[in-house]
């Protein structure tokens, strides 16, 4: 590993976002919401929610449908990336109400309004309702084509002043050299700092996403989202999974 030079020790977090990919929500087979995966993200949810840290939420829609395949058959990619970004709303929604049954206050704040089904995003709402103990979910990307949701993530982190960015993966526990699904010797990092992962051109979250993590000094922590209590883990500051952030 080249990450021995981080040295910065794990801590508690008071406000995080949590970056859920769509295909957390995703069924075993076909597109579509799988209830009993939505129903456990609850149950983790509410147990974070549950220690008094205030919890912000971005979703994919990967499970729903990607832009870019869209966009690889010939679509045009504006509209292609505004199918998502409303695939996005869909998955928050479902979220919310799995919360909301469960007794969690929550809200659905979109970048793109359509004040029928949810609030338009507004930053001081946004943090006025985190302060308030609210769960909010962050829906629509940034309201714009060309950027993903974990642009997003980055993006609405920095706004509501979140103090990390929890990653979380279905498939590995952390960020590893190489792909560990398909070579079984990779290597996993427990550290990596934001350059490293642009040079390596490691699959943490898209260029833009950690370019502006490292120039506002925001750390990510990569970890399996399937491994029941890993939220709470890493919010509490338990070593777990990979931490991205600044050298020195």
């Amino acid at each position: 590993m080249t990450t021995q030079h981080v040295s910065s020790d794990r801590r508690g977090f008071r406000r995080v976002l949590l970056k859920l990919s769509g295909q957390a929500f995703a069924p075993a087979h076909g597109p579509g919401i799988d209830l009993d995966a939505l129903a456990e993200i609850t149950r983790e949810v509410k147990e974070v929610a549950s220690l008094g840290v205030e919890l912000a939420l971005v979703i994919g829609a990967g499970n729903i449908l990607r832009g870019s395949d869209y966009e690889a058959r010939g679509m045009d990619r504006t509209t292609a990336d505004q199918m998502g970004m409303l695939a996005t709303v869909i998955n928050a929604l479902a979220l919310q109400d799995s919360l909301e049954q469960a007794g969690v206050a929550t809200r659905v704040l979109s970048a793109i309004t359509m004040q029928a089904v949810c609030e338009p995003y507004i930053r001081r709402r946004a943090v006025r309702h985190l302060e308030k103990g609210r769960v909010v979910i962050f829906a629509a990307g940034t309201g714009n084509p060309y950027f993903t949701t974990d642009t997003a993530a980055s993006l609405r982190a920095l706004e509501i002043g979140a103090e990390v960015i929890l990653k979380a993966t279905h498939q590995v526990d952390g960020v590893y050299d190489r792909d560990p699904l398909r070579e079984p010797g990779a290597t996993r990092f427990d550290r990596l700092t934001y350059l490293e992962v642009l040079q390596r051109n490691l699959k943490v979250m898209d260029s833009t996403a950690i370019s502006m993590c490292m120039d506002n000094s925001l750390p990510i922590i990569v970890f399996n989202l399937r491994k029941p209590g890993n939220i709470k883990k890493a919010v509490t500051g338990e070593t777990i999974g990979t931490l991205v952030e600044n050298g020195g």
